[in-house]
Parts: C-alpha cells; structure tokens; sequence
C-alpha cells in the first residue's frame, strides 16, 4: 500500500515527521512519527509542509518529481538500509542523490536538502513502510484471488441450499 503523504508533514523548526491526525479551529492536531508519539497542535505560526507538495529539483524537461516518487526510488534501489554511513559525508549524500535521481539539480538542491530526504525516508519506512509497485500488484492479486474464491464459495452454498428446498415441493 502506498504511504499517503497528504497526511505526513514537516514542521519548521521542530525536527522528524508529523502525521496529521485533525484540524482544530486554531491549528492541526499532529502526532510526531517516533518510537514514543507525542502529539501537539500545530498552529498558524509554524510552518507546515506536507510531503505530497514537496518535489525535488531535476534538470529535465519535467523540472521537479514529486517526493513520493523519489522515496519509492530510494526503495526499489536500497530498500530497507541506505547506502551511508553513519557521519555520512557532503560527497556521500551528493553520490546517494545522484544515484536514485540522476539528473536532479545540483545547483538547486542543497546537501541539507539531501540529509532531509535521507532521514524523512528512514522515519517513514520505520513507522509507515513502503511497497514496490510489484509488491502492490501481487497484493491485489491475491485480494482479488481471495474475493473470487470468497464468492464461488457463496454462490455454491446458495445453491446447495436451493436444491434442498426445491425437493420439499
């Protein structure tokens, strides 16, 4: 299942991810996505992006992709374990970019930018995880296998039950 980032944002100036739980009439209830969730209202004066408006900047005629499509790259390459150390250096995270995005903008996106996608992926594969689109379709594969026997299944037990009632008569 694909994660919704519509409900997953950051907040300025406070560190990791916040789920969006419900608005307030003065802000967002949000729960941060850590071992121990804590949850605040977050106001009008903090700033909050939600992950699905924030695009990273490429050099191709598209001129940005959408983040979701960069984490589900960041998967299908490394999956859980990212390729860097534990001080990961500036060259470190400019090689990690430019292996799952090639032609991003290197003028444009800044190494922080970098150490944000890198952390935001591991707290979301942590606490929501991520699905190849292969693993997707072999999930609605075997949902729609389950849904067809489930009905066979009904469909033969009102039959049965339809011949005995057609003997009485």
């Amino acid at each position: 299942m694909p994660i919704d980032l519509r409900q997953v944002a950051a907040i300025s100036g406070l560190g990791g991810l916040y789920k969006v739980v419900k608005p307030t009439r003065t802000g967002v209830i949000v729960e941060s996505l850590e071992d121990n969730p804590k949850t605040m209202v977050a106001q009008a004066r903090h700033r909050m992006s939600l992950l699905d408006e924030i695009s990273i900047y490429t050099t191709d005629e598209e001129g940005t992709v959408p983040l979701a499509d960069v984490f589900q790259r960041v998967h299908e390459k490394y999956g859980d374990t990212l390729p860097l150390s534990e001080k990961p250096s500036n060259e470190e995270y400019k090689k990690f970019m430019s292996d799952v995005l090639p032609d991003f903008d290197e003028d444009r996106v800044y190494v922080s930018d970098m150490k944000k996608l890198a952390s935001w992926y591991l707290i979301l594969n942590k606490h929501v995880g991520f699905s190849t689109e292969q693993e997707e379709e072999t999930a609605k594969e075997k949902s729609a296998t389950a849904k067809e026997t489930e009905e066979a299944t009904t469909e033969s037990g009102s039959e049965k039950k339809a011949k005995p009632a057609n003997k009485k008569k």
